[in-house]
């Protein structure tokens, strides 16, 4: 491929223009080249529209700095843009995942320039979008321009996530590092949490689960499980030991078995070099992994979700605190309800009691502001370092009586008055 013409991050952005609506590769994707020569263009651009999911690394576009110059739109908030979009400098979209690649296609929300981090082109011409496909594959169908950051650290990943150069507006060759995410040490609580969760797993199951110490502390405890099979919007390095170990080999799958599924992968350099053109492992357009018809056809479905809080009727608040926004809605609804369909299928919020400064995330109402992303119709299990409640068929007594008693300890006493005062249920 020596006749591909590449050029500089700041050349390639020439092609921006104002009023433009910009695309920004999700998660560890995020190119970081691009996005420094996009805001180095500030002076010259106005009224530029940035759609993403959450990026890693810097988003300097929604600081109030450009505030008129980038117009930032989160379908999700990540920890770089949380302060933009609670100080009015940046917006979110309440969407599910699922759903987002028809804003794309259907052209609700037409892009212009769509910033990529892809791997280099094979022998044939074509690149791969790497450890993130989700919904980059819809703004590709359509964005006008597609710039993409080239990049030999970025793994090449089968699925459904591969480019042809000439499809390619500008690209720019770089060098760098993919962002990494490294999940601590789990604590008591995490693991507590983790195994009151591995045991509602059972052998043969399909897995969805997220980042963070308790998806990755459940999938240490499930060594000893058979048959288990992973159709997720996203996996993290805690898969590496169960598919070494032959404990992940998704034979049991109906969509797609023997591979692992995801939209996206956010790990360590160890993940990206095990997915490296390793054919166990496909990545799809969000639209497809997170469709719930395609979800629940696989066997004993269980999705590991988590929530901020949770009302003592079921309403789970995932995505902000009060009116603060905080993460979003994503892929949560998508697989709780496929699960809940699936035959064998187990919808899980898993949880620790507390916040860090010990609040009960069991409460009697939701903080005034708090966004439902799943309602207490679609709740099943409820998992707290103090035991699990199943409060699938239950009505609202019976929900207050589960919910309360894994509660922590301290909150349980005040939680039943207010239960008492609420709704006249006596807890003894």
């Amino acid at each position: 491929m020596s006749h591909l013409h590449y050029t500089s991050a700041q050349e390639a952005l020439s092609l921006l223009k104002k009023d433009d609506n910009v695309f920004i590769q999700t998660a560890c994707a995020a190119p970081q080249q691009l996005i420094k020569a996009m805001v180095n263009r500030a002076p010259v651009l106005s009224n530029v529209s940035i759609y993403q999911l959450h990026t890693e690394g810097l988003a300097p576009y929604s600081h109030p700095e450009h505030k008129g110059v980038f117009n930032t739109h989160c379908f999700f908030v990540g920890a770089n843009t949380r302060n933009a979009v609670n100080t009015a400098n940046a917006d979110y979209i309440p969407i599910f995942l699922s759903e987002i690649p028809l804003l794309f296609r259907r052209k609700i929300i037409p892009i212009d320039v769509a910033l990529l981090h892809v791997s280099p082109p094979d022998k044939n011409g074509y690149c791969s979008l790497g450890i993130s496909v989700d919904v980059a594959l819809s703004v590709i169908e359509n964005a006008k321009h597609l710039i993409a950051q080239v990049n030999p650290n970025m793994p090449r990943i089968h699925g459904g996530g591969f480019i042809h150069v000439s499809k390619f507006s500008a690209m720019v060759q770089v060098e760098d590092a993919i962002p990494e995410i490294r999940i601590g040490e789990p604590d008591e609580t995490d693991t507590k949490i983790a195994d009151y969760v591995a045991g509602l797993v059972e052998d043969g199951a399909t897995l969805q689960m997220g980042i963070g110490k308790i998806p990755n502390t459940v999938l240490s405890k499930l060594i000893h499980h058979k048959k288990l099979g992973i159709h997720s919007e996203m996996f993290s390095d805690g898969v590496i030991d169960l598919i070494e170990r032959g404990v992940i080999t998704g034979e049991l799958k109906k969509r797609y078995p023997k591979k692992i599924i995801g939209g996206f992968i956010s790990g360590t350099r160890k993940l990206y070099d095990y997915v490296d053109d390793n054919p166990l492992f496909e990545l799809h357009d969000a639209a497809y992994v997170n469709n719930t018809t395609n979800i629940m056809q696989n066997p004993k479905v269980t999705a590991i979700n988590s929530a901020l809080e949770i009302d003592l009727t079921g309403q789970i608040c995932a995505d902000s605190i009060g009116f603060q926004l905080y993460s979003g809605v994503g892929g949560q609804m998508d697989f709780m309800r496929a699960a809940s369909l699936s035959e064998g299928g187990k919808p899980i919020i898993a949880m620790a009691s507390t916040t860090n400064k010990g609040e009960s995330k069991i409460v009697s109402t939701l903080k005034r502001g708090a966004g439902v992303v799943t309602t207490r119709a679609h709740v099943h299990y409820v998992v707290t370092e103090f035991g699990v409640a199943n409060l699938y068929g239950k009505n609202i007594k019976q929900r207050i009586f589960e919910l309360i008693n894994i509660a922590h300890p301290m909150h349980r006493e005040s939680l039943a008055k207010e239960a008492f005062e609420l709704w006249n249920v006596s807890v003894s």
